[in-house]
C-alpha cells in the first residue's frame, strides 16, 4: 500500500493529472487500433507481406520526421504540438472508420493513411518525453515515469486490445476505428487545460539558450554533439536499433498471423494476449515505482531488456494461447521495468533545453531500422517459418542487447544511480575532438 501511494503521488499535481487523464483515454484508443488495424489488414489480404507493408508505410515517415519533431518540441509550445499531432491522427483514424463502415476500405487506403499517421506521431513522441518534466515536480519524476509505464500497459496493452476485440466482434472494424478517433478528441480536450511550467525553467547546459542561432540544422547538430559526447546515450540508442531490427517486425507482423493461422483463434484471443502483456508491464512498472531507482541503473536497464527480448523466442514455441499469454506477460514486465529506469535516467541527466532533441534522436536512431524489420519479416518467415523466425529474433536480439552493456562508458553514469551531475556538454569547438561513434525509442 505504501509503495502504491508513492507511485501515485504525481497525480496529486493538477497538470500532470490532466495530462495523464487525457493520455489514458487516448492510449485505450491506441490499443483498440492495435488490434483493429492488424485484423482488418489480414481480412483484406491474409498474407504477412500485407501487414509488413502497412508497418513499413507507418514507420518510414515516422522515422523521417523525428529529428524535425525534436527540434519543434524544443522550439515550439510542446502542448500545442501534441494537440496538433492528436488532431491529425484522429482525423486519419476517423477516415479509416468511415471507409470501413461504407465497405469502401481497401488496402491502398490503409497504406496511404498510415503514412500520415506515422508522420504526425513523429512530432508527438519527442514533445511528450520532454513535456513530462514540465508538469511534475523534479522529486516525483521517477514516480511519474512509473505511472507512464503503469498506465500504458493498463490502457494500451490491456483495456484497449480487449475493447478492440469486442468492438471487432460486435461492431466490426469501422466501429473500432471510430472509437479510436473519439479518444483523440478526448485527449485534445484535456491537453487544452494543461498549464506547464515555462520550458526554460530548470538547468541549461553551461548557460546555453533553448534555441541555437543558425536555424533547424544548427539545432539538430547541437543535439547530435550532445548525444555523441555521452556513450551511455548513443550506445543505448544503437543497441535498441539492432534489437528492434531483429524483433519488432516479427512481433507486429507475425503475432496476429500466428494467432489466426497457427493457434486457430480469433481477434479476441489476440486482444487477450496483448492484454496479458499489459498486465505484465503494469506489474513491472509498479515494482520499480514502489522500490525506487536501482543504484546500478544502466546494468538494470540492460538486464531487464535482455530478459524481455529473449522471451520473444517463446512465441515460436507456443502451441496454445495461454503459452503465448505467458510470454507476453514476461515480456511486458521486464520491458516496462527497464523503460521506467531509462526514462528517468535520461530526464535527470539531459539538460532541459536539449531534452526534446535528445528524445528525437532516441526515437530516430532506435527505430531507424524498423521499416527494414517490417520489410524482411515476411520473406524470412516464408523461408524459415514463422515460429523459427520468433526463436531467432528473441535469441539474437537478447545477445545484441547484452553485448552493448559491456561497451566501455555505458555504465559510467551508475555512480549516482542517475542522480549525479548532468552528462557532459561539449562546446561547439569540442565537437571535432570527441571520439566518434555510431550515432527504441530506446525501448
Amino acid at each position: 500500500m505504501r509503495a502504491s501511494a508513492r507511485v501515485l503521488a504525481p497525480l496529486r499535481e493538477r497538470d500532470f493529472r490532466l495530462l495523464w487523464t487525457g493520455m489514458t483515454v487516448s492510449l485505450v484508443g491506441d490499443g483498440i487500433l492495435l488490434v483493429a488495424l492488424a485484423w482488418k489488414v489480414y481480412e483484406l489480404s491474409n498474407r504477412p507481406a500485407a501487414m509488413a507493408g502497412v508497418g513499413v508505410a507507418m514507420a518510414v515517415p515516422h522515422v523521417a520526421f523525428l529529428l524535425l519533431g525534436g527540434v519543434a518540441s524544443d522550439r515550439l509550445d510542446r502542448r500545442r504540438l501534441m494537440i496538433a499531432s492528436d488532431a491529425v491522427r484522429g482525423t486519419v483514424v476517423a477516415v479509416l472508420g468511415l471507409l470501413a463502415i461504407t465497405g469502401g476500405l481497401r488496402l491502398w487506403h490503409v497504406l496511404g493513411l498510415v503514412v500520415v499517421f506515422g508522420a504526425a506521431t513523429a512530432f508527438f513522441g519527442p514533445a511528450f518525453d520532454a513535456f513530462v518534466p514540465d508538469v511534475v515536480s523534479p522529486e516525483r519524476l521517477p514516480q511519474a515515469n512509473a505511472i507512464d509505464q503503469f498506465v500504458r500497459p493498463c490502457a494500451y496493452g490491456m483495456l484497449g486490445p480487449a475493447v478492440g476485440g469486442l468492438l471487432l466482434a460486435f461492431g466490426g472494424s469501422g466501429a473500432a476505428f471510430l472509437a479510436d478517433a473519439a479518444t483523440f478528441a478526448v485527449s485534445i480536450a484535456f491537453l487544452r487545460r494543461v498549464r506547464a511550467r515555462t520550458q526554460a525553467e530548470g538547468p541549461a547546459p553551461d548557460g546555453a539558450a533553448t534555441t541555437t542561432p543558425g536555424g533547424i540544422v544548427a539545432e539538430v547538430r547541437e543535439g547530435f554533439r550532445y548525444v555523441r559526447a555521452n556513450v551511455w546515450l548513443w550506445a543505448t540508442f544503437v543497441a535498441a536499433t539492432f534489437a528492434y531490427l531483429l524483433f519488432m517486425g516479427p512481433v507486429d507482423v507475425l503475432l496476429p498471423y500466428l494467432v489466426k493461422n497457427e493457434l486457430h483463434a480469433g481477434a479476441g484471443t489476440l486482444g487477450a494476449i496483448l492484454a496479458v502483456g499489459g498486465l505484465g508491464a503494469l506489474v513491472g512498472a509498479l515494482a520499480v515505482g514502489g522500490i525506487g531507482l536501482p543504484r546500478r541503473n544502466m546494468t538494470f536497464i540492460y538486464g531487464a531488456w535482455t530478459i524481455s527480448t529473449v522471451v520473444i523466442a517463446g512465441y515460436g514455441l507456443a502451441r496454445v494461447p495461454w503459452q503465448a499469454m505467458a510470454v507476453s506477460f514476461v515480456f511486458g514486465a521486464f520491458e516496462a521495468a527497464g523503460t521506467v529506469v531509462w526514462l528517468t535516467t535520461k530526464q535527470r541527466l539531459v539538460p532541459r533545453a536539449l531534452l526534446g532533441r535528445v528524445s528525437s534522436f532516441d526515437w530516430f536512431i532506435s527505430t531507424g531500422l524498423v521499416p527494414l524489420s517490417f520489410a524482411v519479416t515476411a520473406p524470412v518467415a516464408a523461408a524459415i517459418g514463422a515460429r523459427t523466425t520468433f526463436v531467432v529474433a528473441g535469441l539474437l536480439g537478447a545477445a545484441v542487447t547484452f553485448a552493448f552493456l559491456l561497451m566501455p562508458g555505458v555504465r559510467a553514469v551508475e555512480a549516482g544511480g542517475g542522480r549525479q551531475r548532468r552528462a557532459a556538454w561539449p562546446s561547439p569547438g569540442d565537437a571535432n575532438s570527441i571520439a566518434g561513434g555510431a550515432g527504441l525509442p530506446s525501448r
